[in-house]
């Protein structure tokens, strides 16, 4: 296919998806989105991307069948381990001088990440006085979320992940087994809102000691990115902390200015006003 005439479909479809379900995809990185875009177009049997905009229009339940084609997924417990080990150095002797604590963990996906972060606070005597919000704008991701339900062969990874993590227990003190899935402990739960917010088109969220979002800016073009980061800012207290990740910066960002960066290999920052 001719790659303008390819880029123009792409424009018309994404157009559509945000006029007809309010889901904004337009500044996504292009080379992402066209990614996702012709896997879609492969499950459907249509012949162009073109040929998809009838059906997206006046098929109301159309995007809810392909919805997962958009949204990443990607996550486990512990993910990068040697972050947790950063977030326990760097930010629990300053979050340990509040009274309560407010985190937002953005782009939150199946939940596996939030929980790491429930276990953490757990060993470092935070969890009672933490709230923590989960949030993504994918609700078939949110729903297994706040099932906290997964499947058996996926912990031996998560469990050498804590490990490598400095966890202080042993994981299994925080699962049991059925049948083929491990459900998390009721005890993580009770502290954590899991909720459907769009960082595209949703508003500022509350006032937070420490927001995470790591590995979804790197999905978003350069102007995105800056109201992103914007938008965290304006949700952290004074002297917030915002982690995200080792794949982004703040560098060359319309926020640097407002930042100190507290570890630079995995993009810890602390507001600095």
């Amino acid at each position: 296919m001719n790659d303008d005439i390819e880029s123009i479909e792409v424009d018309l479809f994404l157009e559509a998806v945000y006029r007809k379900y309010g889901y904004d995809f337009r500044d996504y990185a292009r080379a992402s989105i066209k990614r996702r875009i012709r896997n879609l177009l492969s499950k459907t049997g249509r012949q162009s991307i073109s040929e998809m905009i009838p059906d997206l229009l006046y098929d109301d339940n159309y995007i809810e069948r392909w919805f997962s084609n958009f949204s990443i997924t990607v996550t486990e417990m512990f993910r990068d381990p040697n972050f947790y080990v950063s977030l326990k150095k760097i930010l629990i002797p300053y979050l340990k001088t509040y009274p309560f604590i407010k985190i937002w963990h953005a782009g939150c996906s199946t939940g596996e990440e939030v929980y790491s972060l429930a276990i953490l606070l757990k060993e470092e005597g935070l969890y009672d006085r933490a709230t923590i919000f989960g949030t993504d704008f994918n609700d078939r991701a949110l729903k297994t979320a706040r099932e906290g339900i997964y499947p058996i062969h996926y912990i031996q990874n998560y469990t050498k992940n804590y490990q490598q993590a400095s966890g202080k227990c042993s994981f299994s003190e925080y699962y049991h087994a059925n049948y083929d899935a491990v459900i998390l402990n009721r005890n993580l739960k009770e502290n954590i809102t899991f909720a459907n917010h769009n960082l595209v088109t949703d508003r500022v969220f509350g006032e937070m000691h420490l927001i995470l979002c790591r590995n979804v800016l790197i999905y978003f073009n350069k102007k995105l990115q800056n109201h992103v980061l914007s938008l965290f800012k304006n949700s952290l207290i004074h002297h917030g902390f915002l982690a995200i990740g080792s794949k982004e910066s703040l560098r060359f960002s319309e926020v640097e200015k407002d930042f100190d960066c507290l570890d630079d290999s995995w993009r810890i920052y602390r507001k600095n006003y």
